[in-house]
């Protein structure tokens, strides 16, 4: 495949993308918190031109760098090669790298073939290269059928057991206060790192007020007795759903409140006629040493498809530079899996 040209377009060529990555609603969401969001229309030799989204952001002062996220399927290394190089005209003078995260990916245990030279493995990838999507073109038997056994009694379990679980859309303010309150407690649980309150607030409401519309998120909260126990962010967007978020806290884990939220979310991604529902992030495998490894072992407990991506991969532009920025990258990567391992009973 060969590169024809591209031009610099408005961001709305970017609303009919097949995932939510590449839209035109997350460009504009991310230009919220710090990042310039910018589309092109990417022209190959004998195919219809097609839109592409990418963001930027500045470091810190002679130091800033581009994405492209979940962009290039059917491209291999030459042509995705071509199209960073063609690129780099077009960004800051002070651009030391695009990454990539491209979309291609195999099954199983298959290893998806990585980019080759001059392309980089990054430090640290920007989207989880491993997930399960679920076939929400299946009766919701099927589905079942294919849960593990102890998945399917633990959801109904939940709900035997008295959880309630609610549904919100729009800007719900008491629910989103609930639910980052549970995102602090897992925080601080497994280690990670999450945004401020007014990251996801403002989600939603970009969601809400977004022209068109074109995307739902929602809310699950799953409560017991008067008490939140565990709550779950999915966007609908076009034929897929996406599980964004998820929280809980460690009081009544008996309950298996989060077992009854996601099969809720399917339920409910089915009947609004999605026909994919994304996991969207976990380990590799079931290696019990990965800091993923708890959420490899929930989500492939819901059956699917195992699909593994090749991760995020940089077009270098200033070398000394870049390996700077990878050096402090990986450090970053080290010290947050050390955290997490340390909370690892």
């Amino acid at each position: 495949m060969k590169l024809a040209g591209i031009e610099s377009a408005d961001l709305s060529v970017c609303n009919g993308a097949v995932t939510f990555l590449q839209s035109a609603f997350w460009g504009s969401f991310k230009a919220r918190f710090g990042w310039s969001a910018g589309a092109f229309k990417v022209h190959w030799e004998n195919l219809e031109a097609e839109s592409m989204l990418l963001i930027s952001r500045r470091i810190c002062r002679g130091l800033s760098f581009a994405y492209v996220p979940w962009y290039g399927r059917g491209l291999s290394s030459g042509p995705l090669a071509e199209l960073a190089a063609a690129l780099r005209r077009r960004l800051p003078r002070d651009t030391a790298f695009i990454r990539f995260d491209p979309p291609w990916y195999t099954e199983a245990d298959e290893e998806p073939p990585p980019p080759q030279k001059p392309f980089v493995r990054a430090a640290a990838d920007v989207q989880c290269p491993h997930t399960v999507l679920i076939d929400l073109t299946q009766s919701m038997d099927e589905i079942r059928a294919g849960m593990k056994p102890k998945w399917r009694y633990n959801a109904g379990l939940a709900l035997k057991r008295g959880v309630i679980i609610r549904q919100s859309g729009g800007v719900p303010e008491q629910d989103l206060k609930s639910f980052y309150a549970l995102f602090e407690e897992t925080a601080r649980r497994d280690g990670i790192a999450i945004h401020s309150p007014d990251y996801y607030r403002d989600l939603f409401v970009h969601a809400a007020e977004w022209p068109g519309g074109g995307q739902e998120l929602r809310l699950y909260t799953a409560s017991h007795e008067g008490d939140d126990v565990a709550a779950i962010v999915v966007l609908l967007r076009g034929s897929e759903a996406v599980y964004l978020y998820g929280a809980s806290t460690g009081r009544k884990r008996n309950l298996m409140a989060p077992h009854a939220l996601q099969m809720k979310a399917m339920e409910d991604a089915k009947d609004a006629g999605c026909l994919t529902y994304d996991l969207f992030g976990m380990a590799p495998n079931a290696d019990p040493s990965h800091p993923m490894a708890g959420l490899y072992f929930f989500k492939t407990g819901f059956g699917g498809k195992i699909i593994h991506r090749p991760g995020s991969w940089d077009y270098v532009y200033r070398p000394l530079v870049y390996r700077l920025f990878r050096s402090a990258e990986s450090l970053r990567k080290y010290l947050r899996n050390f955290r997490k391992k340390l909370r690892t009973p």
